[in-house]
């Protein structure tokens, strides 16, 4: 299953980074995040962040489940990220998430703008 997601995001990793670079430079210079361009490119590399964010977890069919580390958690099971959509959800506690970068936010305790450029960073495109 993860070979074929990642199979799948391949042919949009380099298109997603070009255009994130190239049609939205003078956004990101002025410190202005274009989310959906900052989620569609995270979504490319969704696997590998997860494995990052979250070392714990592991893939179940479209989902990567893992232990919540905000929170006690001992058994992995109720948070989840959805592999195709980038939607998360700790179903024990009712947080939850549309995006990549609300994940990140969630995870690192930060503004939405500030997770979307710590993505960038992570993933090596300028912001400015």
């Amino acid at each position: 299953m993860v070979r074929s997601i990642k199979r799948k995001a391949a042919g949009r990793i380099q298109t997603a980074k070009v255009d994130l670079q190239n049609n939205y430079i003078n956004e990101l210079s002025t410190q202005q995040v274009n989310f959906h361009e900052v989620n569609a490119l995270a979504m490319s590399y969704l696997p590998s962040i997860l494995s990052r964010w979250l070392p714990d977890g592991k893939v179940y069919g479209h989902e990567f489940t893992a232990l919540n580390p905000k929170r006690n958690d001992h058994k992995a099971g109720s948070f989840r990220v959805n592999l195709m959509t980038g939607r998360w959800a700790d179903f024990a506690t009712g947080d939850s998430g549309g995006d990549i970068v609300s994940l990140a936010a969630y995870l690192a305790d930060l503004s939405q703008s500030d997770a979307a450029k710590a993505i960038l960073r992570m993933l090596g495109v300028s912001h400015g």
